[in-house]
């Protein structure tokens, strides 16, 4: 009877990965392979990012599946999984939409289309389904009211400041390299060509107006920023924690870049139908809403009715209008490497003159 029941359920799954995409019925067969399998284990996504502790608290409740994380970058979870292969301890992690790519490349992803995978925008997905933008980032502003008095609403307005901007460590921080290349959209620029957007803190530079401080919550909370470049869910969360009235969050009205996060499922997982069914739930309207809580803009927000205190911890849609994602991803990958060095050359070359 076992094995009976487990031919049907391998048949289910493999028409189902055929199909495109998870059909109910589908679902229901992977919940139960997943059940069996009983945990999933999985890396970069701890209890305190985009609120994965309600995600993997309903996995548990809900349908009994133990849980563990180890929080390490993104270029670490697809280390790992290349360097464990199998003898995989992780089965499933969460990193930044350029290592999705990546971790087809390197061969270490399997795919699995959720049942709402035609609700996830092209751009945020791969086709054979190896990977998906379960939410996005924008580049915003986050503004000390007591420092700043006149909110700047754009890039232009920036320049037109006198107070100082903190972008963060460019060399090390994808936060602030997006940072860079919003700034260069809203400047006419492009991935390939990035110029006007080392021009634009070249000048606040010379101006001696570029902030060094990183944009933390920590220097924001000591009142050593005035107005920091940073994802919006990191500076809603900011704002929230450290005092609503005393921040502004924005995103700027001339330009900004919307990139985001997407779950890789290991290929040498040891519990591979458990982590389906986690992306599955985190593709859901419940596992979507659990990100919003945690200040991340669900993927398909669009097509979610958001509770009034989840839908007031996110900016209004309209704020997005002028919001893109990043149009050419091979060409920015090349250019992200060279950016550390033209940083240097153009933009901390100007503080010192």
């Amino acid at each position: 009877m076992k094995l009976l029941f487990a031919s049907v359920l391998t048949t289910a799954i493999l028409l189902a990965s055929q199909a495109g995409y998870a059909a109910p019925a589908d679902v229901a067969a992977l919940q139960k392979a997943a059940q069996q399998e009983g945990e999933v284990n999985s890396v970069g996504m701890p209890d305190s990012w985009a609120n994965w502790k309600d995600t993997w608290a309903d996995l548990s409740s809900k349908y009994g599946l133990k849980h563990s994380d180890t929080d390490m970058s993104s270029a670490q979870e697809i280390a790992k999984f290349l360097a464990e292969k199998n003898n995989a301890s992780a089965d499933i992690g969460d990193v930044g939409s350029s290592f999705g790519p990546l971790a087809v490349q390197k061969g270490v992803a399997q795919p699995y289309k959720p049942s709402t995978w035609d609700q996830v925008p092209a751009w945020a997905k791969d086709k054979d389904g190896n990977w998906a933008l379960a939410y996005t980032g924008t580049i915003a502003f986050i503004v000390n009211k007591q420092t700043v008095k006149q909110i700047p609403h754009s890039w232009a307005d920036l320049l037109n400041g006198s107070y100082k901007v903190s972008v963060g460590d460019v060399s090390t921080a994808a936060q602030a390299v997006n940072g860079v290349l919003a700034a260069t959209y809203a400047m006419g620029g492009n991935e390939k060509n990035l110029k006007p957007g080392l021009d634009f803190f070249a000048k606040l530079a010379k101006a001696g107006r570029l902030g060094l401080n990183n944009p933390t919550i920590a220097s924001l909370e000591k009142g050593e920023v005035d107005v920091g470049i940073v994802w919006d869910f990191n500076g809603l969360n900011y704002r929230d924690t450290i005092d609503k009235t005393r921040f502004e969050v924005l995103i700027p009205s001339d330009g900004s870049i919307t990139s985001g996060y997407t779950t890789i499922i290991n290929k040498y997982a040891k519990h591979p139908n458990a982590a389906k069914f986690a992306r599955e739930y985190i593709f859901s309207d419940a596992g979507q809403i659990n990100l919003a809580r945690g200040y991340a803009r669900p993927i398909r927000i669009e097509h979610l009715t958001l509770p009034e205190d989840v839908k007031a911890k996110l900016l209004p849609i309209g704020q997005y209008k002028n919001a893109h994602p990043i149009a050419d991803q091979a060409a920015w990958e090349q250019s992200a490497k060279t950016l550390p060095r033209l940083w240097q050359e153009n933009v901390m070359i100007s503080m010192q003159q």
